[in-house]
């Protein structure tokens, strides 16, 4: 029996030490971190850098030697006849003889090392790596802006479905308690009905918006979860508070900060389209250069009717060539020429756009401070809202207790108090998500 309880207590502390392992709690920037990091588009990203740096070297090896060999092995199951005249061996003119030339086997092994010695699309192709792999980290740059913004979004999501949750069984359980006292005086002959139904009317409908906002809960966090990178079920917990996280999101000083548009991360991949397209036209111009290969190749060769080329005696011949390749482009009907007019229209299209992009980042900038303004003056007026409407309902429930105001004016109050609560909610929310763009487009991310 001892045995037994010291199992079960064993499993039970397993089991409670397994939980507490696979339930994870974040503060919002350690949720931020954690995304980055485990997201699955912000791996990608990653692993685009990689490629990119690998293909960097990929381009770069293609203007080192490269050497390649290869074995040549040869059995005649009938060789080639070949006739020639007769009188070369004695015989009578106009007559030929058949003869077989070379051996029934043979071997050929050969090395060969090539070298680039000029190529202008291999200059133009290393300029372009290195352009590739700025693109890629810029790419992996807007993408983690991007995820850091969504995890804002989500922790702010997950914040205001928990604290409407608390307001509503808050909201719910003041109104149970009315209606009970407002039953007890219609039950004594001191009220009406239309109060008691009128109350109901109120309580129904919170009922519903908690089953609502309690699903919306569980939407949010597994939405939480998916942007993180980590399982949809899995189990996670905020640390902060949606009214904490707020106050620390009301930065008036970011307002006046400097509108640098070339650190917007989409001014740098516009502007690295304008150099690919640079690069681009100067590969259509470097194709009317020669091209120039050096290449040396050396090998052995041996034969034999028999296959006896592993014997010690079997004699190999030796054999070595260097020699150098020039391929001078000289008239391609107008092909090169129409190529490198595209390659300049394509360039001047990057520079418009370019141009562009600047001019609506620096909209974006002014939109996002606007905004960002704005809701913070709005959570303040909403703040100012909710004590008043609290104000007003305590009011209007000690005037109806008391027989002075009516149950519709109860009601009207109760409904403007919950209609506040949200309004204040959803403004705390603003002030994080618009802080949180505002951050973005000024590549602003440090907390």
């Amino acid at each position: 029996m001892k045995n037994k309880l010291i199992l079960v207590f064993s499993l039970l502390w397993y089991c409670g030490m397994f939980s507490q392992e696979n339930a994870r709690s974040f503060s919002l920037q350690e949720a931020i971190d954690f995304a980055i990091e485990n997201n699955r588009v912000s791996k990608n990203a990653a692993l685009d850098i990689k490629g990119a740096e690998k293909q960097k070297w990929e381009t770069i090896a293609t203007g080192l030697p490269q050497i390649s060999a290869s074995i040549d092995y040869q059995n005649f199951l009938k060789q080639q006849v070949s006739v020639i005249p007769a009188e070369f061996f004695g015989g009578n003119p106009g007559e030929f003889a058949e003869v077989v030339f070379g051996t029934k086997q043979s071997v050929n092994a050969f090395a060969k090392l090539d070298q680039k010695i000029f190529d202008g699309s291999y200059i133009v192709g290393l300029q372009s790596a290195k352009v590739f792999l700025e693109i890629s980290k810029n790419a992996k740059e807007k993408t983690d802006l991007e995820i850091r913004k969504a995890v804002i979004n989500a922790y702010g999501n997950v914040l205001l479905a928990e604290e409407s949750v608390k307001i509503l069984e808050r909201n719910i359980e003041v109104l149970k308690k009315n209606l009970h006292e407002t039953n007890k005086i219609y039950e004594n002959g001191l009220g009406d009905e239309e109060s008691v139904e009128q109350l109901q009317i109120t309580l129904s409908s919170l009922e519903s918006n908690l089953n609502n906002t309690s699903r919306l809960k569980t939407l949010a966090h597994q939405m939480f979860n998916i942007t993180l990178g980590t399982e949809i079920d899995a189990k996670t917990t905020l640390t902060n508070n949606l009214e904490s996280l707020t106050a620390k999101n009301i930065v008036l000083d970011l307002m006046e900060s400097e509108e640098l548009v070339e650190n917007n991360v989409d001014f740098k991949i516009a502007e690295n389209d304008k150099v690919s397209k640079e690069l681009l036209l100067k590969l259509e111009k470097s194709r009317a250069l020669p091209t120039i290969n050096a290449f040396v190749n050396a090998g052995y060769s041996t034969f034999g009717n028999d296959f006896v080329f592993f014997d010690s005696d079997q004699k190999w011949f030796g054999s070595s060539l260097l020699g150098l390749n020039v391929n001078i482009p000289i008239f391609s009907s107008g092909g090169r020429g129409a190529a490198t007019q595209r390659a300049k229209v394509n360039l001047e299209k990057a520079k418009n756009d370019l141009t562009e992009a600047q001019q609506k980042i620096k909209l974006q900038i002014a939109s996002a401070k606007s905004d960002y303004q704005f809701s913070i003056e709005d959570y303040e007026n909403k703040k100012l809202n909710l004590n008043l409407a609290e104000r007003i309902e305590k009011k209007n429930q000690t005037k109806f207790f008391e027989g002075i105001a009516s149950s519709f004016e109860l009601r009207q109050a109760q409904t403007q108090l919950y209609s506040s609560q949200q309004e204040f909610l959803q403004a705390m929310l603003d002030v994080i998500n618009k802080k949180a763009e505002l951050e973005t487009v000024l590549n602003r991310i440090n907390n």
